[in-house]
């Protein structure tokens, strides 16, 4: 039938430094799909993951295997086999979980696989199946008892030499492999708190460009300000009549007063973020009360060219009044002018019957 997929995750997969045995060498350049294959014509687990045309991991589990979990997203385990160390990089701490029952679930299949192996085996073989319980006793036992003459003893023992030599050969691995392992997993922590670093740079670096945007927005709000500061003082000028319009004139200039103090606080808070660069938490939270306050500034600019508005209206209509009564006092003089005519001809009329 083949080898079947059972389980399939995406991590980034790494493999030990074979000449140091301390630094981890990325095998893939990004995320990669790690699955657990299980071959039912020979009863073997196998972790495989394709790149591109390349075999990264071909790795046969075995039930002397372990799967150790270095940090919250990474993860290792030897192969005697490959002679290497595999370690795999997930996105997230539920997927490492996952991935390592995974492998402890197929570990155990593994190892009950074997013993069904070593059954049949012995089943079929019944001569071992006689030898088998003296594997384990002293080297300095006496000759093996055998059903099949004096002339198998000589096997047997061969064959109990070479289990021993295999089993010592094991154990050497494994105490290698321990002997490695602090310092594979010093390793790992040293590569999650890099990444880190780098994610931390970046956030530092984003910050910064965000100051210097701020500091940009904040003196274009300035140069508005002083402009409708001179707005506002060019119509008091203006105006022929300043008691009308000092309540008017007072509060824009409170106005302009609290929000120079407001531009003010603002440097302060720019030079505060420029120095507080340790934080990111803190600096976002800074940068979004520094953004609410720069809506702040928008609308009191906002209100301020309204107020100055209104004050144009009110000089325009101040002017037309003023034209207004220009016109109705050159009227009232016109008429005047007509008036003293008629009493200059009236005079003049009475003084010649005065005459007569």
């Amino acid at each position: 039938m083949g080898e079947q997929p059972i389980f399939s995750a995406r991590a980034h997969v790494f493999q030990i430094d074979p000449a140091t045995k301390r630094n981890w060498l990325p095998a893939s350049k990004h995320a990669v799909t790690v699955s657990f294959f299980y071959d039912a014509s020979r009863s073997v687990y196998r972790i495989i993951s394709v790149g591109g045309t390349k075999a990264i991991i071909n790795s046969t589990i075995t039930p002397n295997m372990t799967f150790t979990k270095t940090s919250q997203k990474f993860g290792q385990w030897a192969d005697s086999r490959a002679n290497t160390v595999y370690g795999l990089g997930f996105s997230t701490e539920q997927q490492l979980q996952q991935f390592a029952e995974q492998f402890k679930e197929v570990k155990e299949a593994a190892r009950l696989a074997r013993e069904k192996s070593q059954e049949r085996f012995e089943l079929a073989n019944p001569a071992l199946n006689i030898a088998a319980p003296e594997l384990s006793e002293d080297r300095h036992s006496p000759p093996l008892l055998t059903v099949n003459g004096p002339g198998e003893e000589k096997l047997f023992r061969s064959k109990s030499a070479e289990v021993e030599l295999t089993a010592e050969k094991e154990r050497v691995k494994k105490m290698l492999s321990e002997g490695s392992m602090c310092e594979i997993n010093l390793e790992a922590e040293l590569f999650t708190l890099q990444d880190s670093n780098a994610k931390l740079v970046a956030a530092l670096q984003e910050a910064n460009s965000s100051v210097e945007q701020w500091k940009k927005q904040l003196a274009e709000y300035q140069e508005e300000t002083d402009r409708l500061r001179d707005q506002v003082a060019e119509l008091e000028s203006q105006l022929g009549h300043p008691a009308a319009g000092q309540t008017g004139r007072e509060e824009l200039s409170q106005s302009l007063e609290k929000l120079e103090a407001q531009l003010r606080d603002k440097d302060q808070e720019i030079h505060n973020l420029q120095s507080k660069k340790t934080d990111v938490g803190e600096l976002e939270k800074e940068r979004e009360e520094a953004m609410q306050r720069l809506q702040d500034v928008e609308r009191r600019n906002t209100e301020l060219e309204d107020q100055v508005q209104s004050a144009e209206k009110t000089l325009a209509s101040s002017r037309e009044d003023q034209k207004q009564a220009e016109v109705e006092v050159r009227r009232i003089i016109e008429v005047l002018d007509v008036k003293i005519c008629d009493l200059n001809d009236l005079r003049q009329s009475l003084a010649k019957l005065i005459d007569k």
